[in-house]
Parts: structure tokens; C-alpha cells; sequence
């Protein structure tokens, strides 16, 4: 859940009293612990966590109104908790009894939009939270940010002159030119084109890595997690319900409701019905089905429900049935239904369940793929992703 808080946030950030200040370390941790509610129609919402993000990216990961920017604003200053303690370093930002105001809590801020200052020129902007230091100071700054983010040329310039990718960079520099402990991106490239995207990331980790401070990134771009994150952070519903390094969580995930944002397209409810430890694999029989899946071997025994997350992209198709194949599991089946996104087709096949499988424009013109027509899907065994249920 989110509050529209963008114009007064830009204010606070952005206001001239948040200067630099030298004498603090720069490699500091951000710990918090807090509970955010709000009552309002349609539904209320409760915003409960507990996290730490060292040095390096942090990704916020989770379906719209999971409370990603909440929590963002919650750390900001821009919301203030019922309760909890937010610290970053050795500076409390947020206690019982206390609450720094956000202006003077340097930490830097940057939104999907950049709410760049119309009136003012790029170097105007960059300026225009440092506007208490030295004018030589300034200008060092300055111009070590519009080198970081590639803008020297475009210091004179007003934002409506120069493009959206070029906007985005110059609010990193503004955010930046501050000194911020701590850095909060929301989606601040999902409105732009690939390859804009790219560089901007590559020139954050750049930047990130010779200025060692802890940054949140909201995103629901799955390459995104794994480009730019170390450590990720899943919500939802207002809670933390998966954490660790992207490989841990989006690889292997635990919960359904993760599995689906890490793109596994086809989970299903099964059951144990034999186990295999001299192989180290079990059969799981998809329910409502005939459908029986070897996968890998966990502590369950006989009769255990699981749930088995499949991607769609690790599922082979095949117009005849396949021999001898080190592939354990080949299921019989009929295209259902099938659609072409981009330069990818979307099929659905009735196989006792019905599973979601995705092949390129040439898989689809070789095997002569259209709807009715009977396939083989092929599967690993180590494809099978076991989940709680």
C-alpha cells in the first residue's frame, strides 16, 4: 500500500538544510524494526517488519500494495510508524519519543518519477540541496556526479529539454550530491527502455561500489533482482515473508505466493505416493490427476501434500514420444490454447492438469504446433520445485 507522497517528498528530501556532513562514517547498515497501519477504505492495512540492509543493493520485491513504497516512506520519515525503532549506523532516526525529521536524516530518495524542478537547469537541480556549502565545494560535487552518471554535457540544460533516461540520471545526482547514509530507489528505471535501463543500473553499480552505503530498490522486474540486487526482500500482504541473496530466494522459494513472483508459472498441489532414497527422488502424484511427477527427494513421507512449482520455460515439448531420454518424466497431452507474445508462444496443454509451457517462434513453426494438437511434455527431474503447501 502506498501514499501519494511524492510532492512533499521531493520538498523535505531536497530542502537546502540537508547538507553533507563529513565527520560520519560512510559504510553504515540500516536496521528497522516498525508497525505502520492504515485504516482507511476499502480494506485496511497493517505494515509489519523486521530487516537489516548492509552496504550494496536491497531489493524490495512483491505484488502491487505489498507495502514496498510504505516501507520506503516509513524509513524516509515521510510515514511515521505506531511503533519500532529505525536505526542507520549508530544515528536512531526513529524511536519512542523520537522521530528525526526527514531533511535530517541523509538519506536520499529518487521515484519513477524524477519531480525535477522545471524552472531550474540540471546542474540548478543538482545544486539545489547542497545550496548551504561553499561555492568551490559545489561545484567539485557537482561535477563528480554529472561524470558518475554521464550528464556533464547536459548540466545547462532545463528537464524538458533532455530525455526521460537523462532525467533519471540527474535525480540520482541530485539525491546523491548530498552525501546520503542511505540511498531509496522506487522503480526509478521502470518507465524507461532496455537499454536506457541497462546503463543507468550499470553506472548506479559503479557509483555504489566506490561509495559503499546500503541501498533499497523497489522493483517488480524479475532481471532486475538478480542485475543489480545482493540481498533481496520479498513482501507480502505487509509482511517480510522471504529474505536472503537473490539466488536463495527467487531459485529455491519456500512460499507459493514468492514462487510466483520468481516465475514459476505452473504450481501444483500434490501428493507423496512413493519415495526413492537409493535414488534420491520421490513420485508425487499431481492431485485431481493421473499425473505422476518424479522430483527430487525431501523429508516427507507417504501421503505428504507438497506443492510443485515448474517454470514454463523448463518444460520440452515434443510431437512424437521421445526414448531414451535422461529426462524422467514424459506426459502425454493436447494443446489447448496458444498465443504469441512477442517473440515467445504462450501455450496451455491439457495433460490431467493443465500446464503452462513456453517455446520460441521456430518451436512452434517446426513441430507444426496449433490447437488440438497431441504433444509429449518432457520434464527433469530437478525441475520440479518442492514447496510447503
Amino acid at each position: 500500500m502506498a501514499v501519494d507522497v511524492n510532492s512533499r517528498a521531493s520538498a523535505a528530501l531536497q530542502s537546502p538544510a540537508v547538507t553533507p556532513i563529513k565527520s560520519e562514517p560512510r559504510t553504515v547498515a540500516l536496521e528497522a524494526s516498525f508497525r505502520k497501519s492504515f485504516a482507511a477504505a476499502p480494506e485496511s492495512f497493517v505494515l509489519e517488519v523486521t530487516f537489516a540492509a548492509p552496504r550494496g543493493i536491497t531489493i524490495l520485491f512483491g505484488a502491487s500494495g505489498a507495502g514496498k513504497t510504505t516501507l520506503l516512506n516509513c524509513v524516509a520519515g515521510l510515514e511515521i510508524p505506531e511503533d519500532g525503532r529505525i536505526t542507520l549506523g549508530e544515528r536512531t532516526l526513529f524511536d519512542r519519543g523520537l522521530n528525526v525529521p526527514t531533511s535530517r536524516r541523509r538519506i536520499g530518495y529518487v521515484f519513477q518519477d524524477p519531480a525535477l524542478l522545471p524552472h531550474l537547469t540540471v546542474e540548478q537541480n543538482i545544486r539545489y540541496g547542497i545550496a548551504k556549502v561553499p561555492a568551490e565545494q559545489q561545484h567539485l560535487a557537482v561535477g563528480s556526479l554529472a561524470r558518475a552518471f554521464r550528464i556533464e554535457q547536459l548540466l545547462r540544460r532545463y528537464p524538458s529539454e533532455i530525455s526521460g533516461g537523462e532525467r533519471q540520471r540527474a535525480a540520482l545526482a541530485r539525491a546523491l550530491v548530498t552525501e546520503p547514509l542511505l540511498l531509496l530507489l522506487d522503480e526509478p528505471v521502470a518507465a524507461l527502455d532496455a537499454p536506457t535501463k541497462s546503463r543507468i543500473l550499470e553506472d548506479l553499480l559503479s557509483w555504489n561500489q566506490s561509495h559503499p552505503i546500503p541501498i533499497l530498490y523497489v522493483t517488480h522486474n524479475r532481471e532486475e533482482v538478480f542485475t543489480v540486487g545482493d540481498h533481496i526482500l520479498v513482501l507480502e500482504r505487509g509482511k517480510i515473508v522471504a529474505q536472503g541473496t537473490p539466488h536463495e530466494v527467487m531459485s529455491a522459494p519456500e512460499q507459493e505466493s514468492v514462487a510466483q513472483l520468481a516465475g514459476f508459472e505452473n504450481i501444483f498441489d500434490a501428493t507423496v505416493i512413493a519415495v526413492h532414497p537409493d535414488r534420491g527422488t520421490m513420485t508425487c502424484r499431481l492431485n485431481g490427476s493421473a499425473v505422476d511427477l518424479e522430483t527430487p527427494l525431501l523429508r516427507a513421507g507417504l501421503g505428504a501434500q507438497l506443492r510443485i512449482g515448474i517454470r514454463a520455460g523448463d518444460i520440452l515439448l515434443a510431437t512424437q514420444k521421445p526414448l531414451g531420454l535422461s529426462a524422467r518424466n514424459v506426459i502425454p497431452g493436447k494443446v489447448g490454447w496458444l498465443v504469441q507474445r512477442d517473440a515467445m508462444v504462450i501455450l496451455k496443454v491439457e495433460c490431467g492438469v493443465e500446464a503452462e509451457v513456453h517455446v520460441t517462434l521456430s518451436a512452434r513453426d517446426s513441430l507444426h504446433l496449433s490447437i488440438g494438437r497431441e504433444v509429449w511434455l518432457v520434464l527433469k527431474t530437478h525441475s520440479c520445485h518442492l514447496m510447503k503447501k
